[in-house]
């Protein structure tokens, strides 16, 4: 009512009215407005940056480069042969194991000592072992009562010895104090030892 009256009594009064309404309401909308601006930028970037961080993270968290492989290493080794004994030539006495046992130290009766000697080559390849060189000795005290390599046949063959193969050659003492077998050895303690070698000495009995 006032507003038509204000209107029909002054034309000018009513303009200045509504002016005054549009003005109101364009701040209304240009504060919403900005305010919706303003939060739809922040947001966009705010996402846009936790992306590139993101793809960063992503980028620096990958696997990590391959090792670099190790250089082989190639090793030659050269054996050179030492002057040791000849193959197929006699064999080096320091190249040869020697060995003496029994197979009991008590013998009753006519029962025969028997000693079992064992060469072992340690040369390289093959060597010509000569038997006659094996002296079994029995002795008892001083006494010297025989000597197997003074009884040896003569001409018995010789033995070619491979390395690290065992030559065995068995020697029995017939109880004599000499080759011929005319005094017998009395009962009593005896010792056999294996001259030349590092074998130790064996000592039986006799009954």
């Amino acid at each position: 009512m006032g507003a038509n009256t204000e209107s029909d009594g002054n034309g000018i009064g009513l303009d200045r009215y509504w002016k005054r309404r549009a003005l109101a309401l364009a701040g209304v909308l240009g504060a919403v407005g900005l305010l919706a601006w303003a939060c739809g930028g922040g947001t966009g970037g705010a996402g846009e940056d936790e992306r590139v961080r993101d793809a960063s993270a992503v980028d620096g968290a990958g696997p990590p480069p391959p090792p670099s492989a190790m250089p082989t290493v190639t090793v030659t080794t050269t054996t050179t042969p030492g002057a040791g004994q000849a193959d197929g030539g006699p064999c080096d006495p320091d190249e040869l194991v020697v060995n003496m046992s029994a197979a009991k130290n008590v013998y009753a009766g006519t029962e025969r000592p028997e000693f079992r000697v064992t060469v072992v080559s340690t040369g390289e390849g093959s060597c010509v072992f000569d038997r006659a060189s094996l002296d079994v000795r029995i002795t008892s005290g001083a006494d010297r009562i025989w000597s197997s390599a003074k009884c040896r046949k003569e001409g018995e063959p010789k033995a070619t010895l491979q390395r690290g193969i065992p030559f065995v050659d068995e020697v029995a003492w017939n109880r004599r104090r000499d080759c011929e077998g005319k005094v017998r050895a009395r009962p009593g303690t005896y010792v056999a030892t294996l001259k030349g070698a590092t074998a130790r000495k064996l000592v039986f009995t006799l009954r």
